[in-house]
């Protein structure tokens, strides 16, 4: 990686934290029953989009790249069939507890730990993905799924996030 590249890696990881921040914001002042609301009725409610963040974020950072302790591994069930629903406050600290790992990784890591390679197997069909693109894939991941909490939010006339 350049110098020049380098540089924008910053910018990527501050706006990646920037929008954790609306989105948290967004979420702290909701209700049992506005975590419940949905875009549609097949879609995943707002809660249900911020657990499965919270788990991936987890699922991606402890169980493929080793990150975080065992608490940090248990978030990474919580979008799972039969666990509990999350209060907005629980919600909020699971995407702060899961910020602090994946930024002290990030602070961490240097661009030629980003070429790291993680091989294995999914199912019956391998893969190779190094860290930068699991990194990238988070923030994809997290765009789309807090898009999804904003379009929700809005829909049902509460304050989305103030991009």
């Amino acid at each position: 990686m350049t110098n020049q590249s380098m540089a924008i890696a910053p910018a990527i990881t501050q706006g990646w934290h920037d929008y954790q921040v609306l989105l948290v914001k967004a979420l702290a002042p909701l209700a049992a029953e506005q975590l419940a609301l949905r875009a549609a009725p097949s879609l995943r409610s707002i809660g249900e989009n911020a657990t499965h963040m919270i788990g991936a974020r987890a699922r991606w950072f402890n169980g493929l790249m080793g990150e975080g302790d065992a608490a940090f591994a248990a978030m990474g069930t919580w979008d799972r069939k039969g666990m509990p629903v999350r209060s907005a406050a629980e919600l909020v600290q699971g995407l702060q507890d899961t910020w602090q790992v994946m930024q002290a990784a990030l602070a961490r890591w240097t661009p030629d730990d980003l070429q790291h390679l993680y091989e294995g197997k999914y199912g019956d069909e391998p893969y190779s993905l190094s860290r930068g693109w699991v990194i990238w894939h988070l923030i994809e991941h997290d765009l789309h799924h807090g898009g999804e909490i904003s379009l929700t939010l809005g829909i049902h006339g509460l304050t989305a996030p103030d991009l």
